[in-house]
């Protein structure tokens, strides 16, 4: 692929992929004020976001087999919590922005998770062994992810067990 083309289309998946993500955050906070048809229209338009999405990054033949796209996770999650989550951090905190500071506390809390598990399960692929998770949960406050059981508390942030999402 030409580097125009190429860089117009990383370009347009993020685009696309940060509209997704918007969409479905504007949908929640519709339905917090009972505006549900315009939630249902927010989440309309998501799905067609992540359609387009979905569409470049096939066309920039990113997606590959399961393996590669663990490892690729993994090189995503390290990248997050080795570099920019630090390098965010930093900043935050000398501008003393503690809404930033707690926000970036949590995500890198939560990728450090995310990275063993990627790395965990990637192995067991490339093994050839079978991969079966009975639940997951994640903390919809902080991102934190649990195989198995939900804890009563969040260790990162103290939500409850009742918040936790089930996968």
């Amino acid at each position: 692929m030409r580097q125009m083309t190429e860089r117009s289309l990383r370009e347009a998946f993020a685009g696309e992929s940060q509209a997704h993500m918007r969409y479905l955050i504007f949908a929640e906070q519709a339905e917090k004020e009972g505006l549900h048809d315009v939630a249902r229209l927010f989440r309309a338009i998501a799905f067609a976001e992540q359609v387009h999405a979905t569409n470049h990054f096939k066309a920039l033949m990113d997606l590959k087999k399961t393996s590669e796209n663990l490892q690729t996770a993994w090189g995503g999650e390290n990248f997050e919590i080795e570099e920019m989550y630090p390098a965010y951090n930093a900043i935050a905190t000398l501008q003393d922005e503690k809404e930033a500071e707690r926000s970036i506390h949590f995500a890198l809390s939560a990728e450090k998770i995310h990275r063993e598990l990627y790395a965990n399960t990637k192995e067991m692929i490339d093994k050839g062994e079978e991969v079966k998770f009975d639940k997951i949960y994640i903390c919809p406050v902080c991102g934190y992810t649990v195989i198995g059981e939900a804890p009563e508390q969040c260790p990162i942030c103290g939500a409850p067990k009742s918040a936790f999402k089930e996968f």
